[in-house]
Formats: structure tokens, sequence, C-alpha cells
């Protein structure tokens, strides 16, 4: 009889374990909170996709170029700028000049003007037309943005004395010049307009 209770204790106490660990089971499977987070619908790859999108358009808004319609619109602009500025430089157009060059290179203009007036010279020029134009460099240095401009134009160009005899050039003959000038503007400006501020040696 004593034997018979000793098996059933056995059972109990086995039933008992098996339990408690079931129930250790249940309690140390449960999530706390602090798992990491697992979204069934990430993709690795496509992260991969949108942060190398994001890495382009990043490199494109900061790139040293001009683009498409944006460089269009610079070169048009640079060649009425270099037409305009060395018709007004024959003339002596102080004034029309101010508006297209850098400080430094407004005194330049105008003491070249001065001193071909001092001296009684008078500069003719006549634009016949753009041959060419070309976008050779564009870089920023600090907040300002630079962009070198080749131009290869036909004009007519004499200069003449007092006496309004030809010291320079000739008047009957086209001649092709070819110019490299480096435009210049604050990275910052509001403003659309670009100033010549130097003229690159040939």
């Amino acid at each position: 009889m004593s034997s018979n209770f000793g098996y059933i204790d056995i059972i109990l106490l086995a039933m008992i374990a098996g339990f408690i660990i079931l129930r250790l089971r249940s309690i140390l499977g449960r999530k706390t909170g602090h798992e990491d987070k697992i979204y069934p619908r990430f993709s690795e790859k496509k992260f991969e996709e949108f942060r190398n999108q994001n890495e382009v358009k990043f490199k494109k808004k900061n790139s040293n170029e001009l683009e498409g319609e944006e460089k269009e619109k610079f070169i048009k602009g640079a060649e009425i700028a270099y037409e305009t500025i060395i018709t007004a430089f024959a003339k002596g157009d102080k004034k029309s000049l101010k508006g297209l060059l850098t400080p430094r290179m407004a005194t330049n203009f105008n003491q070249a003007i001065s001193d071909r007036e001092d001296k009684g010279i008078k500069s003719e020029l006549t634009f016949i037309g753009m041959k060419e134009s070309n976008l050779e460099k564009f870089e920023k240095v600090q907040d300002n943005i630079f962009a070198t401009v080749k131009f290869v134009s036909d004009i007519i160009s004499v200069k003449k004395d007092k006496s309004n005899n030809v010291l320079e050039g000739n008047p009957d003959r086209i001649k092709t010049v070819t110019d490299h000038w480096k435009f210049s503007k604050k990275e910052t400006s509001n403003s659309p307009n670009w100033y010549l501020a130097e003229i690159l040696p040939k």
C-alpha cells in the first residue's frame, strides 16, 4: 500500500514539475517591449535604391556643373554680355560697362578708356557675329561661383589718331577673335546677373 503511494507521489511531483516548466517557458518567452521591431514590408534592396537616389540628388544639387536649360541661358547671357562689353569699351561708354564688370575690372576698363582719350586715340568696333561660345570651366570657391567661357567672334576693329589716320586694324577686313573670359557671381545672391571678373591671357 505504501509503495503505491510512493508511485503516486512521484507522478504528482513530475506533473507539478512539468507544469512549472511550462509556466516558466511561457513567461520567459514573452516579449518585453525592448526587442528589435521587425517590419514585414522592409526591403534592404529598396532601402539601398532610396539611399542611392538621394545621394545622386544631393550630388547634382552641389555639383560644379551647369546643365541643360540653365547652361543654355547662361551661355546666351554671356554672349550678350561679351558683345555689349567690347562695343561699350570701344565707344568709351563707362556707364554701360559699370553694371557688367566686377569693381576691379571696372577700374581697369575705365583707366584704359581714360588713357586712350588722353592720347587722342579713337577706337571703332563693329561686331559681326558670334561664331562659337563654350563653357570651359565652372567652379565654386567659397561663396563665389566662377564660369570661364571661350568666345570666338568676327569683328571689324580699327584705332585712329586725332587726324583720323588708321593706327591699327583695317576698316575693310573682318577678323576672327578668340577670347577666354571668366565671369563671377555670389552663390547666395538672388540676382541672375554675372559680372566679368577676368580676361584670361590667350
